[in-house]
């Protein structure tokens, strides 16, 4: 697919993105002409990752290590971002963990951990990347959501009331800001049964939640899709650059649902 270079000029921070679907969405919107800093914790990947997508685009993109739960600490990063790009006007917050498990043992503390990241961590970053861009009255934030964000999901109460909460969080700041010229929106994407989350981490959890093996649980997550097949990085890419981009000028407090027609709310 060509790109057409719809994200051209643009000053972009992508949050969690030394891999994974923060990685490959770093990688689009260089591609589409954006200059962007990755954020993430694990900043060795993030500086590997950054080298990686700046030789192939021929773009300015930078690493910086960044705790989003730390405000003080977003803050900082959010102004030397500014400075090192010479604006900011695209925050992408992709930054996020998934801890499941039964509601009745769930360690209370990783409960917690999961509202803070997911949900704590995006109103930081989304605040602060506004407060930057109000001056002038210019600037898109987008949340990279869930489907989970929309209805319940099985012994994940804490990773769906980070997601719906963040989809409360994405329609207050719209409205807080749309006479500023600011966007809001977000992206719900189904399962990405390709990711470093899924591979890594998910199927062992929901296979031993559920009893079954890895195989039969990436077969179940297939069968759930009325279009049966999982979502790819490119599918909420291409949703990512449409929302980023002014064709979406009069769109904001929107969540999208990129699923493969598993959600339809």
């Amino acid at each position: 697919m060509g790109h057409l270079e719809r994200l051209k000029g643009r000053k972009a921070i992508v949050t969690g993105a030394a891999q994974g679907l923060g990685e490959a969405l770093l990688e689009r919107i260089a591609k589409e002409g954006a200059d962007a800093i990755g954020w993430d914790i694990n900043y060795e990947r993030m500086e590997s990752t950054t080298r990686r997508i700046a030789e192939l685009t021929g773009r300015k993109v930078l690493p910086a290590k960044v705790d989003v739960t730390d405000a003080e600490a977003v803050r900082k990063a959010v102004d030397e971002a500014v400075e090192q790009l010479g604006g900011l006007d695209l925050m992408i917050c992709n930054a996020g963990i998934l801890i499941s498990g039964d509601s009745i043992t769930f360690d209370i503390n990783d409960w917690r951990k999961v509202i803070e990241v997911d949900l704590v961590g995006y109103f930081i970053c989304a605040r602060e990347a506004i407060r930057v861009m109000l001056p002038n009255k210019y600037g898109v934030v987008i949340q990279i959501n869930s489907k989970s964000g929309k209805r319940g999901s099985y012994k994940n109460t804490a990773y769906a009331a980070s997601k719906f909460g963040g989809i409360g969080v994405t329609q207050s700041l719209a409205l807080e800001f749309a006479e500023q010229g600011i966007r809001v929106n977000a992206v719900c994407p189904g399962n990405l049964l390709d990711s470093p989350l899924w591979v890594n981490s998910l199927f062992k959890q929901y296979a031993r939640n559920q009893g079954l093996t890895e195989e039969e649980i990436r077969q179940k997550y297939i069968q759930q899709v009325p279009m049966k097949r999982p979502c790819t990085y490119e599918d909420v890419a291409n949703v990512v650059v449409f929302l980023a981009s002014d064709e979406a000028s009069y769109m904001t407090g929107q969540a999208i649902n990129v699923t493969g027609g598993q959600e339809m709310h």
